[in-house]
C-alpha cells in the first residue's frame, strides 16, 4: 500500500472491494477494481459482469475502454497520462489516479507534500541526478520512458497511419513527446552551461541594453481651480513635479568686446614706395 496516504486506504477499507489492494501499481493495471470502486458510486451504469479480472493485454484494453467511454459521457476530470500510467504499470499513476478518484467522489482534499519536481512518469528527475556524461540520448530516453506495452497495444507506433484518439494509447504522440522533451532538455543544458559545450556569446549577446529613461507625461488641468480644496500631501506632490516645457536647459551668457574705433585708420599719411 506504498504511496497511498492514511485517509485514502481507511476509504478504500470502507468499500469492500473484492481483495485488498496490496501494491497499487499491479493491483489496479487491469482496471477491475477501479470499476468495482465506480459500481459503489454508480451502480446504474457500470455493471462488474462486463469486466475480465485477467491481465491479458487484450482483457485491459477491453477494461479500460469501457471504463474511458464512462469517464468521458460523465464528465469526470481524471488526467489521461494518470490512466496510461496505471494501465502500463508506470511507477506512481496507480497511486495519484487513486487520489484523484478518492478527491472526485468524496469531495475532499487529500493533504499532502507537493512533488519538488512536476509529475510526468518520466526518469527526467533521475536524469538530472547523473553527470553530464551519463545522461541519456535520444534514443535511449524513449527506450526508457515508452514501455512494451504501450508500443504492443498501438499498431501505428511505426506507420503514423492515424492520428490517435482519446480512447487509444497514444503511443505515437508519447514517443515524439518523449523526443522532443530530450530536446528541450538538451537546449536547456547548453544555456546553463556554454562552458561546457564551447557555445561562445554574439555580438548581439555582447551588447550592453539599457533601459530607456522614463518619460513625463504632462497631466492634463484639473476641474478643481482653488488650490485651497486640495490636501496638503497632494499639493505638495503637484508642487515637487516640474512641468515639461520646451525651453533649453542649457543658459548662454552674452560678452562684451570693446571695438576699436575704425576712424582713425583713415587720418593716417598714405605711404607711396
Amino acid at each position: 500500500m506504498s504511496g497511498l496516504s492514511r485517509e485514502v486506504l481507511k476509504w478504500l477499507q470502507s468499500l469492500d472491494l473484492t481483495w485488498q489492494i496490496k501494491n497499487p501499481k499491479w493491483d489496479l493495471s487491469n482496471g477491475y477494481l477501479i470499476a468495482e470502486i465506480f459500481s459503489w458510486y454508480f451502480p446504474q451504469d457500470i455493471q462488474m459482469h462486463s469486466f475480465y479480472n485477467r491481465q491479458s493485454l487484450e482483457l485491459k484494453k477491453r477494461n479500460w475502454y469501457i471504463l474511458k467511454n464512462f469517464i468521458l459521457r460523465n464528465n469526470i476530470e481524471l488526467k489521461m497520462d494518470d490512466l496510461d500510467g496505471t494501465i502500463h504499470c508506470r511507477e506512481g499513476a496507480a497511486a495519484q489516479l487513486i487520489e484523484n478518484l478518492y478527491e472526485i467522489l468524496t469531495n475532499r482534499r487529500v493533504k499532502k507534500i507537493p512533488p519538488e519536481y512536476e509529475v510526468d512518469y518520466t526518469d527526467h528527475a533521475y536524469q538530472l541526478q547523473l553527470p553530464m556524461h551519463a545522461r541519456s540520448t535520444a534514443s535511449k530516453a524513449v527506450k526508457n520512458n515508452l514501455r512494451l506495452t504501450e508500443v504492443i497495444a498501438d499498431q501505428n507506433l511505426i506507420t503514423c497511419a492515424q492520428k490517435p484518439g482519446w480512447f487509444s494509447d497514444r503511443s505515437v504522440v508519447k514517443s515524439q513527446r518523449i523526443i522532443n522533451d530530450h530536446i528541450e532538455h538538451r537546449r536547456q543544458e547548453r544555456l546553463s552551461e556554454p562552458e561546457r559545450f564551447g557555445i561562445k556569446p554574439t555580438l548581439g549577446d555582447r551588447c550592453v541594453r539599457r533601459p530607456e529613461p522614463p518619460q513625463q507625461i504632462q497631466s492634463e488641468p484639473s476641474h478643481i481651480s482653488n488650490t485651497t480644496d486640495i490636501p496638503a500631501e497632494l499639493a505638495g506632490d503637484s508642487n515637487s513635479e516640474r512641468p515639461l516645457t520646451r525651453e533649453p536647459s542649457v543658459h548662454f551668457k552674452e560678452v562684451e568686446v570693446k571695438q576699436m574705433d575704425k576712424s582713425a585708420f583713415y587720418q593716417l599719411p598714405i605711404q607711396s614706395y
